[in-house]
């Protein structure tokens, strides 16, 4: 639900106040800025405090949202941030990446005749209140399990086992392949959307509950899976989904053409924005093309606007309808100059003479019958193909598995896709061995990823504490989960 909101609501919600489009896209400051006390509790004030609240079965993160919105009405922040931390490690994150569109603001009661709550505003007003007056409800001190655990990868699922599991008692200890913790997170959500210091800010508060945390640590190549088992009782295999995948059409080998996987690590992590005072480069183009109509390919696109692009085009094949992305980020990307071309399908990339890319032939599409994925198939228009000029092209259609951990992971079975075979609440085929986020189901939302933390955590305790019963046979995809093949395009 936009700001604008439905027509003739009695109660409007309080607007997000952002910066101005032509100042925001000189820089990679954060769009958002947030609420200030008084509109937190005047939205909170909004809630109707159900005692049967509609709103918390869609969160997977599993938060008491009429409880801590009520605390915000009260004014009592640190007792709402209370509520928020006793059940996710990233409420600061959630507030600002969740589609609550889609989840706990889809079924809020506010919204059968007006406008929902805004319940991802106010977490993240509660969760950056704490953060940033070093109010940080943490927990009592628990007594320890003696169990140990090693978690694999460093972003929202493995991050969400990590807070739980210590909150339980249990030896935690995170090995991140990259040089900051985070995952996604950092390497693919840009500053804008997510400033860094929160990610870290978050990040600093399991680690002052007792959770270690490795960098620079390649399971697969600095130790395998198995050498983990032998030094830890269970092991989480969080390692995410970070491969790039390309459309597999001529010209994808000609300089300027870039996975967005690629493309975004070099800014959000490498800073390469900042270049050369950092020491990433990053091709810079005057027209840009970015292929897809998901989150990462609005985040791709408004990241070249702001390295210097004087047209920006979203190239997607479906219409706008179909876009994955959620409506916000898309009217950001709009107000912020941003072209979307509607049923529009690269069929190949064109060069010049020295190798770079000066262009995409396309063809036109038309939606014919639903696919699998539950949106309309586009169906090319014969004798429709035309030129769209390109300097840079960005692909971003989803990513795929990257099989260095489930190489050296013995006994733990993976998909045709190469994704780790596990159940709703994260068994894998080896006992003592769990999984979830986007190595389970593919590439899928930062709070789908917190959603299986939690699970695989609830069934880790239970397997930590002596329940070893394990699934006799698991489904290669859990019923919930999105399906691999349908990647956020």
């Amino acid at each position: 639900m936009t700001d604008q909101g439905k027509a003739g609501s009695a109660d409007p919600r309080h607007p997000m106040p952002v910066r101005d489009p032509a100042e925001r896209i000189t820089d990679f400051l954060e769009v958002a800025r947030g609420w200030e006390l008084d509109t937190a509790r005047a939205e909170a004030g909004r809630c109707l405090l159900c005692p049967k609240p509609q709103c918390v079965p869609l969160c997977p993160a599993e938060i008491d949202i009429p409880g801590f919105i009520g605390k915000i009405a009260a004014g009592d922040i640190s007792g709402a941030a209370r509520i928020l931390r006793a059940s996710s490690s990233l409420p600061a994150v959630c507030g600002r990446v969740c589609p609550q569109e889609t989840q706990c603001e889809s079924t809020c009661v506010k919204g059968r005749r007006g406008e929902p709550v805004a319940i991802g505003r106010l977490e993240r007003f509660a969760a950056d209140y704490a953060l940033f007056t070093e109010e940080l409800p943490l927990s009592d001190p628990v007594p320890s399990s003696g169990r140990r655990v090693a978690v694999v990868g460093a972003g929202p699922a493995g991050i969400t086992v990590a807070g739980d599991l210590v909150h339980l008692g249990h030896d935690v200890t995170i090995f991140e392949a990259l040089h900051k913790p985070g995952g996604v997170l950092v390497y693919g959500i840009p500053e804008f959307r997510l400033p860094k210091e929160i990610v870290r800010r978050e990040v600093a508060v399991i680690e002052r509950l007792g959770v270690k945390l490795v960098t620079n640590f390649v399971v697969g190549r600095t130790a395998t899976v198995d050498d983990l088992l032998c030094e830890y009782d269970a092991v989480f295999l969080g390692n995410g989904a970070g491969a790039p995948r390309f459309l597999g059409i001529p010209g994808e080998n000609l300089n300027g053409v870039l996975a967005a996987s690629e493309y975004l690590t070099r800014c959000n992590l490498m800073k390469a924005y900042e270049f050369p005072q950092a020491g990433t480069p990053i091709p810079h183009g005057k027209k840009v093309a970015v292929l897809g109509g998901g989150n990462v390919a609005m985040d791709a696109v408004r990241t070249a606007l702001r390295l210097g692009a004087e047209e920006a085009n979203i190239l997607y094949r479906r219409s706008r309808e179909e876009m994955p992305a959620r409506v916000e980020e898309i009217e950001h990307a709009e107000e912020e100059g941003v072209q979307l071309r509607f049923l529009v399908n690269p069929v190949r990339i064109i060069g010049d003479e020295r190798g770079w890319v000066s262009g995409l032939s396309c063809m036109r599409m038309e939606l014919g019958e639903p696919d699998e994925s539950g949106r309309r198939r586009p169906v090319v228009i014969p004798g429709s193909e035309f030129l769209v000029p390109a300097d840079l092209v960005v692909v971003a259609i989803g990513q795929s598995a990257n099989p260095v951990v489930a190489s050296t992971a013995t006994g733990v079975d993976v998909n045709r896709g190469g994704y780790f075979i596990a159940d709703d609440e994260g068994h894998t085929t080896r006992p003592g061995v769990f999984a979830g986020g986007d190595i389970v189901t593919g590439a899928a939302t930062v709070i789908l990823a917190i959603g299986a933390g939690k699970m695989a955590a609830r069934a880790m305790h239970r397997y930590l504490m002596g329940d070893r019963s394990w699934p006799e046979r698991l489904d290669p995809r859990p019923e919930w989960a999105p399906r691999p093949t349908a990647t956020k395009e």
